[in-house]
């Protein structure tokens, strides 16, 4: 169960590279964080490859089912796009109230191009509010690189767009995302924009194809000192 003074981060479908790499990140800069799967046995193994590098990590990164990571404070949704507003309605009365993550994008590959596409509400966010209305969801860490994230001691040189329509949990979305060495939170406005957001998606896979690399955004002009109007 939760506890009352510290905020655990549960990941729904956290067995995957995105979902485990970020649950294992979190765990490195003091979050405790659950890796969640339909398959317990998965989120272990998912666990234990990253304690085998990284076995200081053992007392915050954890493990168990999709239940008791919707047990958690705030809960990211990392399933595959087109079933994270059906799994999360799965766990709606572990989920009400909650911040819900939403850090799916919807994409496919067609020849060698990758390409958007255009969900239900316009965004995958936007369709898992709408299955969720009594959760609080935010759309953030769709452009981090699983791979980059999962580099544990290695800071990630990104910014992190962040959108919903509560501003408080946009609040503490930010300020999770602010622990990540390297990750600036940027408030990118209402849930609305999601659909930018995921859709952009499709632009850096493509970069990342096209120039054998792994690219991240990062936004000029917004200095330090500059705080959302």
């Amino acid at each position: 169960m939760c506890d009352d003074h510290v905020m655990r981060v549960g990941i729904i479908g956290g067995s995957g590279p995105a979902g485990s790499a970020l649950a294992a990140r979190l765990a490195s800069v003091g979050v405790e964080a659950i890796i969640g799967s339909r398959s317990k046995y998965r989120a272990m193994e998912s666990r234990d490859r990253y304690l085998e590098t990284n076995p200081e990590l053992k007392p915050l990164l954890g493990y168990g089912d999709n239940a008791e990571a919707a047990a958690c404070d705030l809960v990211v949704i990392a399933t595959p796009w087109d079933s994270a507003a059906t799994t999360a309605r799965e766990f709606a009365a572990l989920l009400s109230g909650k911040i819900l993550v939403s850090m799916a994008n919807a994409l496919v590959k067609v020849g060698p191009e990758f390409q958007p596409l255009v969900p239900p509400r316009g965004s995958v966010a936007a369709h898992v509010q709408a299955a969720m209305p009594e959760c609080r969801v935010v759309a953030a860490f769709h452009h981090l690189p699983a791979k980059e994230l999962g580099h544990i001691g290695e800071p990630i040189d990104s910014d992190v767009l962040i959108c919903g329509d509560d501003p408080d949990a946009v609040a503490i979305v930010s300020e999770l995302v602010s622990k990540i060495p390297g990750c600036r939170p940027l408030d990118a406005g209402e849930l609305s924009n999601a659909t930018a957001i995921e859709a952009f998606t499709a632009v850096l896979l493509q970069l990342n194809v096209r120039y054998r690399t792994r690219v991240a955004p990062k936004l000029t002009g917004i200095r330090p000192s500059d705080a959302p109007a």
